[in-house]
């Protein structure tokens, strides 16, 4: 049984320890949580009957822990880590992993430094269409690929931000491409492989914050195919939309619902018999725009720490989707295209 724990108990610990403490995953269990905000991790300590921490250092060692998740505030993710190295157990952290470069890079030679495994949530990977898209990919369906691709139309109110002073915030969050369409934005370059350039511009259209509410982003990849980012936190009254599109020569699949949880379309010129029913076959249902993908994901990472197996998303690639927004920003304030092998960190993203 692998104990893990919790730093950060905000909203999206809700999801990690509905999973951890409810005995959802087999193989792990949920052994304490702390926050700075005492009164968050009591609330969840209590609810799980579980030891409840102000200081992530007294939780280490205070409490048997085989893992631990850094669920903190996006900006101060790198520190975290960093901090939690020295413990030796496996890190798991919730995305965006840093908010600079420099912040990922001294993550990953923390945790090689210490011998410490580092893995990234990219729960979309996981999703039940997202899976049967990436065996067609890798299967050569698609031939060449032309276009692909993301659109991210949620609902956040200002109430939304208003819950805590660190949202929309350039030292510790971001906008809606940092935080909202981060895995949409790193389900595209899974699919369509390395970036080239970008060119972006972004709008602060209703949310009352420092960052973006809304933004859209031309890519090109260096296979030649082209993409384009649609992101925003304006749709109302409700979300509407997290999808991916890809096409290609010998064919197109289009994954949408609100948690890129429904395919929608999917042809092919060269059709297989089990391509008929494919979208009610592959296609879920989720409550919210988490999805079924965090339960998917935990099942890979204890199967991961059991066995010693290679993660889907450690740190090196978790990086790569992070160099991707960086850049994007990077073009948002410069005004200009920008390529991503001669990027340069300047950006407003994790000043203070």
């Amino acid at each position: 049984m692998i104990r893990f724990g919790l730093v950060g108990c905000g909203r999206i610990a809700q999801r990690h320890s509905e999973l951890l403490g409810n005995n959802v995953i087999d193989g792990a269990s949920l052994a304490a949580v702390c926050d700075v905000v005492t009164d968050k991790a009591r609330v969840l300590g209590e609810r799980y009957g579980i030891p409840w921490f102000a200081d992530m250092h007294d939780m280490m060692r205070s409490v048997p822990i085989d893992a631990v998740a850094v669920l903190t505030e996006s900006g101060n993710h790198a520190r975290h880590v960093v901090e939690l190295a020295q413990y030796g157990k496996p890190i798991v952290v919730e995305k965006p992993m840093a908010l600079t470069m420099s912040g990922a890079d001294a993550m990953i030679a923390a945790c090689e430094a210490a011998g410490v495994r580092l893995f990234v949530v990219k729960q979309n990977r996981f999703n039940v269409p997202v899976v049967k898209m990436r065996e067609a990919l890798e299967a050569g369906r698609f031939g060449k690929l032309v276009l692909g691709t993301v659109r991210v139309r949620w609902c956040r109110t200002q109430a939304y931000y208003d819950q805590d002073a660190w949202r929309g915030t350039w030292a510790l969050d971001g906008g809606v491409l940092m935080n909202q369409a981060s895995h949409h934005i790193d389900l595209l370059e899974w699919m369509m492989g390395d970036v080239e350039s970008v060119f972006a511009m972004s709008a602060r259209a209703l949310a009352d914050i420092e960052a973006e509410d809304t933004a859209v982003v031309t890519l090109r990849f260096t296979s030649g195919a082209i993409g384009v980012i649609e992101a925003t936190t304006c749709a109302r009254p409700r979300d509407i939309e997290g999808s991916i599109s890809l096409l290609g020569e010998r064919g197109s699949v289009e994954i949408s619902g609100f948690a890129v949880n429904a395919l929608r379309h999917w042809a092919f010129v060269d059709p297989l018999p089990e391509d008929h029913d494919v979208g009610e076959r592959f296609s879920v249902n989720p409550p919210d725009v988490y999805g079924f993908g965090h339960r998917a994901y935990y099942e890979h990472l204890v199967d991961c720490i059991e066995h010693d197996k290679r993660h889907l998303v450690d740190g090196v690639e978790g990086r790569r989707s992070l160099e991707l927004i960086t850049a994007i920003y990077r073009s948002i304030e410069a005004g200009r295209e920008v390529r991503l092998r001669s990027l340069s960190e300047h950006t407003r993203l994790g000043l203070r």
